[in-house]
């Protein structure tokens, strides 16, 4: 019998460690470390982008709107590198229901994660406030003086299709997998926000904008970043489908977390 190159052999052997791995992490009752997951990584997401325009306002300008625009796009970039093979990364409600209505994951545990990002949403919030009481209206997105609730329901809406094309189109195969996933989601994130903040905040996601509105009591304007960010994930699955046709493994690899920085074999 021909014996295997060790390189081959190492890729075997590792490939056979995971699959003994996987049916105890897949265990329902192990479900909580994806929620911990949601909830840790919604939480460092949130403080990036809410704490970003308090600092700026607390520093007299010291943070411009540059740096506040990138940091949550920063910010998703290293959580999916860290947790993203342990949830999936989602961090925002409409990621989580686009993976669903794409058939990437389950609609029966839809439930938790949206509960999990809430809960790590809303400690960011009541963190920041803890601190720095109301300073930057609690980093709170609100359309631009002289923006329609039109006009801002509409930018939220394209930009979060736009966000869950690049999050759903990176889904497939190796490329969600190490550096690509990462780079294209927090780009993307950063890059609306650099053009767009000035006009809406550029929240994308319903969890980042009603945490600060809920604690500051504000919610005259939380409806457009709940409504516009569901209606963009519509959108986008919608286009996914267009683009790319069915739904495939790797997209439910990648939406589910596989507790390991391996793509499928």
């Amino acid at each position: 019998m021909a014996s295997i190159p060790g390189s081959k052999k190492s890729e075997q052997q590792q490939r056979m460690m995971r699959s003994q791995q996987a049916p105890s992490f897949l265990d329902p009752l192990h479900e909580w470390r994806r929620l911990f997951a949601e909830a840790w990584g919604t939480f460092l997401l949130v403080l990036a982008a809410a704490g970003g325009e308090v600092v700026a306002a607390l520093s007299g300008g010291a943070v411009t709107p540059g740096m506040t625009a990138a940091a949550p796009g920063l910010a998703v970039m290293v959580i999916i590198y860290f947790m993203g093979t342990v949830s999936g990364a989602h961090l925002n409600p409409a990621i989580t229901l686009a993976f669903a209505m794409r058939r990437n994951f389950p609609w029966r545990r839809v439930p938790g994660y949206i509960a999990a990002q809430l809960v790590g949403g809303f400690a960011a919030a009541f963190f920041l406030k803890t601190l720095f009481g109301t300073a930057g209206a609690l980093g709170a997105t609100t359309p631009a003086s002289g923006i329609s609730d039109g006009v801002a329901l509409a930018m939220e809406t394209v930009l979060t299709a736009g966000l869950v094309n690049t999050i759903l189109g990176t889904a497939a195969g190796a490329r969600n997998i190490g550096a690509n996933g990462a780079i294209a989601v927090g780009g993307y994130i950063a890059l609306a926000a650099l053009w767009s903040a000035p006009i809406t905040g550029a929240s994308m996601n319903p969890v980042r904008s009603l945490a600060p509105d809920l604690l500051r009591g504000e919610f005259g304007t939380t409806w457009i970043y709940v409504l516009g960010p569901l209606l963009g994930a519509m959108i986008g699955v919608l286009f996914e489908w267009m683009l790319k046709g069915k739904p495939t493994a790797s997209g439910s690899f990648i939406a589910q977390g596989s507790a390991d920085d391996a793509s499928p074999s």
